[in-house]
């Protein structure tokens, strides 16, 4: 067979991550904070770009511009109904400047048709440099030394740390999330229990045992409620907390007014033992907060608002506040486009333009998809806004990319750093995804966390002639409908610390 040369030509479609996608990507993940930060930015570099103060003057939007105030709700129906109008942004809003197609895409699955040379591709013949400042997108391959430097750990994240090592259950998770946001500078909680109880939907004693619980973090007194109990906490540390130590810390008055006759009296001891108190407690911190680095509070803006609907459900929509107003200045492109000498100028113009058009675009769509990404959350876990923490479903990404049609990739940058506002406090939307354990026999899966919670209730159950081994646990959960392997138990038994059946059946025997 002879070899010969031959030119073909073939049309093929392929993934290219433009400047102007990698642009919308990287908004969709910014918290309300930094997109804020990103707009004003551009606005600065792009003399076509200004922002809404108020009602637009004839002539300055675009055609077909989008109004940054998508008050379109998204309503719920009654728990376990299918959720209607998840998309309530106007269609006909989307900008579509010269020619371009609506910016209605999945940023994990889009392919991009453009061809060097089309006006709007940013790959056409003037070179457009994406990457350069002021030219639509920052790059972001590149770091300072600043960047690397670590700050100072601050109380809040401390306790965090904390909550997240040593709390298994989600739920138990969201109560010590609340619960360290009532914590003040020094150390000391500020709310009422009961009242996140009330709000979580919690049992009043499963937030106080949380209360008890977290009062053993570091450092010692955190979570008192009063400076006699926050002492009475690090002399519990210290191992030195007895009858008289209480009975002195009951009248701390007294102290105060060095009344030391009516202490030795009611704290049963003589004079030298009751200095040797008296120095301990002078040892201790009344604000033990103050140990670790404090941080300038910064309240949360929420990213999307949630309340009850009449006659059920709930109406989803988008915080207009959080949503930055930006406008093309049509106008003012006409006129330095028609005065534009040369084609260096024309070719900057050209570029301002494109980028302004996209930048406005990709708001329109974050916004759009964050609302979607919201309201497909509500709908998976009614039964946790209607019963309570409790309730929460397993949830995985996977579920709401395919209720609504989008890639992974993108609910996850969706739900990043996003918050939403709802009736039973104020949560980052990653809290809601949770995994799961199938169910025997082709059953409902099982969150992974409530199967947790299920052994640790078994095993607080037994009784010393009756302490289950893994693999009793193992049928017991097969006979709930919980498919679940002896090695998985015994993980999940390792994780919440408990000791082996051995172990416990040796302890048990010398009660």
């Amino acid at each position: 067979m002879a070899l010969s040369q031959r030119l073909d030509l073939r049309q093929a479609q392929t993934l290219v991550m433009t400047p102007q996608l990698q642009q919308a990507i990287k908004l969709l993940q910014l918290s309300n904070v930094e997109l804020s930060e990103y707009v004003a930015q551009e606005i600065e570099r792009n003399p076509l770009l200004e922002r809404d103060e108020g009602e637009a003057a004839p002539g300055t939007a675009a055609p077909g511009e989008p109004d940054y105030e998508p008050r379109d709700t998204a309503a719920a129906p009654a728990p376990g109904a299918d959720v209607t109008g998840t998309d309530t942004l106007a269609r006909n809003d989307r900008m579509t400047a010269d020619g371009d197609a609506p910016l209605d895409c999945d940023f994990g699955e889009v392919w991009n048709d453009a061809r060097p040379g089309d006006a709007d591709s940013g790959l056409n013949g003037a070179g457009h440099d994406w990457g350069r400042p002021g030219r639509g997108f920052e790059d972001d391959g590149e770091f300072g030394v600043e960047q690397t430097l670590s700050g100072e750990t601050t109380l809040r994240e401390h306790l965090l740390g904390q909550v997240n090592v040593d709390l298994t259950d989600p739920a138990d998770r969201l109560i010590g999330a609340q619960l360290v946001d009532m914590i003040d500078e020094s150390g000391y909680l500020t709310g009422d229990p009961v009242q996140i109880a009330e709000q979580l939907g919690a049992p009043p004693e499963r937030v106080e045992a949380l209360v008890k619980r977290l009062q053993r973090f570091d450092p010692p007194g955190v979570f008192a409620r009063t400076l006699s109990e926050c002492l009475a906490l690090q002399l519990a540390d210290r191992n030195r907390f007895d009858p008289a130590m209480q009975a002195l810390l009951d009248h701390l008055d007294l102290l105060a007014r060095r009344d030391f006759a009516a202490l030795t009296r009611i704290c049963g001891v003589d004079m030298d033992d009751l200095t040797d108190m008296i120095a301990e407690i002078r040892a201790l911190d009344p604000k033990p907060g103050l140990r670790l680095g404090q941080e300038v509070a910064q309240p949360i803006t929420p990213d999307i608002l949630m309340r009850p609907q009449a006659g059920g459900g709930w109406i989803v929509e988008l915080n207009a506040d959080t949503l930055p107003r930006v406008l093309v200045n049509q106008r003012y492109h006409a006129r330095i486009s028609g005065a534009a000498r040369d084609k260096t100028e024309r070719e900057y113009i050209s570029d301002c333009f494109a980028s302004a058009n996209w930048l406005v675009k990709s708001l329109h769509q974050r916004a759009t998809t964050i609302l979607k990404v919201a309201t497909e959350i509500v709908r998976q876990q009614d039964t946790f806004f209607v019963q309570g923490v409790q309730y929460l479903r397993p949830l995985i990404l996977r579920d709401i990319a395919e209720a609504i049609g989008m890639h992974e990739s993108t609910v996850s940058r969706v739900t990043s750093n996003k918050f939403i506002s709802t009736p039973r406090g104020l949560f980052e939307l990653k809290y809601f995804f949770t995994a799961s354990i199938p169910g025997a026999d082709g059953g409902a899966a099982h969150s992974a966390e409530a199967v947790r919670f299920r052994i640790r209730a078994l095993i607080d159950a037994e009784t010393p002639d009756a302490v289950l081994s893994d693999d009793r646990i193992v049928e017991i959960l097969h006979g709930d409908g919980i498919d679940i392997a002896r090695r998985t138990v015994a993980k999940y038994r390792e994780a919440l610390r408990i000791p082996s059946s051995v172990q416990r059946r040796r302890a048990k025997a010398l009660r």
